[in-house]
């Protein structure tokens, strides 16, 4: 067996350039497609930490009617009560209690329909960051019928800070409530759809139009640690049962079948590149025997058993990719590591992004475990690879090869 394993790693390189040129090509192979898969996923992740930071938070509280159509009067019962629980929570970073109604904004241009807010504006800060966001105007000055209103939305109702929008909309009695909002602030995020669509206004002005009181229909949770959510979901649910408490993953269906179906996309991604390169190592060794008819046709002659030469095929095809698997992975690595710290600018894209929520700035990333996964899947490949040329030399006649010129 040692001799075998010697002459195999000999063998590899009788020709180095052509040994040379098919370890780059599986090095060129796994380093992009496993630079595809970490600029996928940073993208990706960086998509749902964006959602779960500026708009649903990990988890959301609402009375069980209220997602339905938005009814106003479906509002949550024991306010004070699920404040007190959500402070008594370690796991908690933040949280907001909102009110909500759909409407219809409109200017002396443009009209359209979107989500208004009433916050406590500190509480909001706290959760999302949103006064952070202000681009133009201030974060609520504390008069009365202030709104904040996103950049796109702006642009597209044509207004600006300390012009008037009028939101039309219906109170818990059902009766039309038409008021003049004017326009404190502009915010602006990486997602144009959140800026198209959500207004937001101080809690206490939009309650009063609303006839809520001090009830509210969402209560927003962001925690310290994502993995604690299911937990505290658990919790909330059992601690209200009247109310209906979802994590991100139930209110963004989208992202959890994202961030779920990685594995799938990564195994197809890699899996068609590794077949692109199985079928260019099956060349290669090929052209190997042919080459080699008269030397292997010898060393049957002189008793080298049918299974020797077999393992010898199949090693020289296994050392090649255990050569050029470990170091793409390698360079694969670095190339992520190094573009996770400085990030990739796609800011020449950053409109076109935005559509979709994705930001102008990615930072690639991949898993360890990935990684790993990668190279089973590059020893698999070459295993299969190794086969046919091994069973290829094994129809070789002594005599007939010997005479091959």
């Amino acid at each position: 067996m040692r001799m075998m394993i010697t002459i195999a790693w000999r063998n590899i390189w009788r020709n180095r350039v052509r040994s040379l040129v098919l370890i780059l090509s599986i090095v060129m192979g796994i380093w992009a497609g496993a630079f595809i898969m970490s600029f996928y996923w940073g993208m990706s992740k960086q998509q749902v930490r964006d959602t779960i930071e500026q708009n649903i938070s990990h988890l959301q509280m609402h009375h069980p009617a209220f997602k339905e159509n938005y009814d106003v009067q479906y509002t949550l019962s024991s306010t004070s009560e699920i404040a007190d629980k959500l402070d008594a929570q370690p796991q908690l970073k933040a949280w907001s209690g909102r009110v909500m109604t759909m409407a219809m904004a409109a200017s002396a241009n443009q009209s359209t329909g979107v989500t208004l807010y009433g916050i406590i504006p500190e509480q909001e800060d706290a959760l999302t960051g949103l006064a952070g966001k202000v681009t133009e105007g201030n974060y609520f000055s504390g008069k009365k019928n202030e709104v904040l209103i996103g950049s796109k939305l702006a642009e597209q109702l044509k207004i600006d800070v300390r012009k008037k929008v009028i939101c039309t909309f219906q109170d818990r009695d059902g009766e039309i409530v038409s008021v003049a909002l004017r326009v404190c602030g502009i915010y602006q995020t990486r997602n144009a759809r959140l800026e198209e669509g959500m207004l937001f206004m101080q809690q206490s002005d939009l309650a009063a139009l609303l006839k809520t009181g001090d009830a509210v229909h969402e209560m927003a949770v962001l925690l310290n640690d994502e993995t604690q959510v299911d937990t505290v979901v658990h919790a909330l649910q059992t601690a209200f049962p009247a109310a209906s408490v979802e994590s991100w993953k139930e209110l963004s269906p989208e992202l959890r079948m994202m961030t779920e179906s990685f594995n799938q996309y990564m195994f197809i991604i890699i899996g068609i590149i590794l077949l692109a390169l199985l079928f260019g190592i099956i060349n290669t060794m090929l052209m190997a025997i042919l080459e080699r008819t008269r030397e292997l046709g010898v060393l049957m002659a002189v008793g080298l058993t049918k299974r020797k030469v077999f393992l010898m095929i199949m090693l020289e095809t296994m050392y090649i990719a255990l050569i050029g698997g470990p170091v793409g992975l390698l360079l694969s690595w670095l190339t992520v590591q190094w573009t996770h710290h400085v990030g990739i600018d796609l800011s020449m894209y950053s409109k076109g992004l935005e559509e979709y929520g994705y930001a102008s700035m990615v930072y690639p990333e991949l898993g360890m475990a990935s990684y790993g996964i990668i190279l089973l899947m590059v020893v698999l490949a070459a295993f299969i690879a190794s086969l046919f040329p091994a069973a290829r030399a094994l129809k070789l006649k002594p005599v007939e090869a010997i005479r091959k010129i």
